[in-house]
């Protein structure tokens, strides 16, 4: 999420001393971090609405139904996207400004990030200002990430790429290392790769996303912005994007197939063949597999490849959410928590039930009898996305107006 306008240099400059230059904005890469975020919402609307989220994980095939695992698998390929455009954006920030820019934005947006995740985000979620929890998901992730390539920009980029692969493909093999308690190596190992959850003094802590593979997705991202450098042009960028995610995404059917390496949750056989193709497609998010990557950022390559000329109304408004994402990713937690008052005011008479929450809602014992079915979910989920369209293209059009005078809107 890294707020800086995607843009493709009109000439090669010195990453140490840049020169000002004329730059075009990059709507694939807008249009693609717009649809996943509007795919995201989908997830976080059912945290608040669907009956059986505070009963059973949507991807467990022992309780699940096809729609309902789609709705959670869908998103899965949100916060990799994120991540990963994050990266091309930032080297295309560094061809424009050079590296030492770039490293103190990487650093003071990380750092805004990690802020805006433990006390915005959290009370977006909990509705509760005296914060009993922290919860780090998926800003906090990007905002660390952004720490440490601000220190890894300054090495060669084959080995950043080295380095960002090895994250990926390798930290699968950390997943029989545990370190238990609430020591701070404990917790230093969870923030790193094993997640859970920890105390600092009563407040608990839960580490969804842990930071090493997201790094890894980072760099990656980073390397990939110099496919959009002055001297690639459209058809070369287009036929190495489709060559790259053609290739992951075969890489990840080979590899699944196998049950040999990149998740320890192995697939099987199951009652019938639709569940055995979810089981085949039911690969590990916390951390992110090998195989997670590979599925998901396959088809967002595919994705960048084929709508860079992508141009009509529906791309448009798409559009309007890739440009503003972190006023839209606050927006639509509070919003869609705030209509979630209402529905426990109309369905079971207790809106002060959606207040002061301990933790997220679907985590909450008491929350269990409320909710509605998953037709009920999509119809909120649009009616969140209208709600906020109008909202974020106001946003936009104040952004692109006061951006190179209004410093703050860099990282809003």
């Amino acid at each position: 999420m890294l707020n800086e306008s995607p843009v493709i240099a009109t000439r090669p400059v010195n990453n140490h001393h840049p020169k000002k230059i004329a730059s075009t904005r990059i709507d694939s890469i807008d249009l693609l971090r717009g649809t996943v975020m509007i795919i995201m919402a989908i997830d976080h609307v059912r945290d608040f609405f669907h009956r059986d989220a505070f009963i059973y994980d949507p991807t467990d095939l022992g309780h699940t139904n096809p729609a309902l695992f789609f709705t959670r698998w869908i998103t899965h390929f949100c916060a990799p996207v994120f991540i990963f455009l994050a990266g091309i954006s930032a080297h295309l920030y560094g061809i424009r400004k050079g590296h030492k820019a770039l490293s103190f934005f990487l650093l003071t947006r990380g750092i805004w990030l990690i802020f805006a995740e433990l006390f915005l985000i959290s009370v977006g979620w909990s509705f509760n200002p005296l914060y009993p929890y922290f919860n780090l998901q998926v800003i906090w992730a990007i905002g660390l990430s952004m720490i440490a390539l601000a220190a890894m920009i300054h090495m060669p980029l084959h080995l950043i790429l080295l380095t960002g692969l090895v994250f990926i493909a390798g930290h699968d093999l950390l997943d029989n290392v545990h370190v238990p308690g609430n020591s701070p190596v404990a917790i230093l190992w969870g923030l790193l790769h094993d997640g859970g959850t920890f105390h600092i003094g009563h407040t608990p802590v839960f580490v969804r996303y842990p930071v090493l593979p997201w790094i890894g997705v980072l760099s990656v991202g980073y390397c990939a912005g110099q496919l959009y450098h002055p001297d690639v042009d459209a058809p070369q960028r287009k036929s190495i994007l489709l060559c790259l995610g053609a290739g992951a995404i075969t890489l990840f059917i080979v590899l699944r197939a196998l049950n040999a390496y990149g998740d320890h949750a192995h697939w099987s056989v199951q009652k019938n063949t639709l569940f055995s193709v979810l089981s085949f497609l039911n690969v590990t998010k916390y951390p992110p597999s090998l195989l997670y990557v590979l599925m998901t950022l396959g088809p967002a390559m595919l994705f960048l490849a084929l709508s860079e000329k992508a141009k009509n109304g529906l791309t448009e408004r798409v559009l309007i959410f890739g440009r503003v994402p972190m006023f839209y990713y606050i927006a639509h937690i509070y919003l869609a928590h705030l209509l979630a008052v209402f529905a426990a005011a109309i369905s079971i008479h207790n809106w002060k039930i959606m207040f002061f929450l301990p933790t997220r809602p679907g985590w909450v014992p008491g929350l269990k009898g409320y909710g509605f079915d998953l037709f009920t979910v999509y119809a909120v989920w649009l009616t969140v996305i209208l709600l906020l369209y109008p909202l974020c293209q106001r946003f936009d059009r104040y952004k692109r107006a006061h951006q190179s005078t209004q410093w703050w809107l860099r990282y809003l």
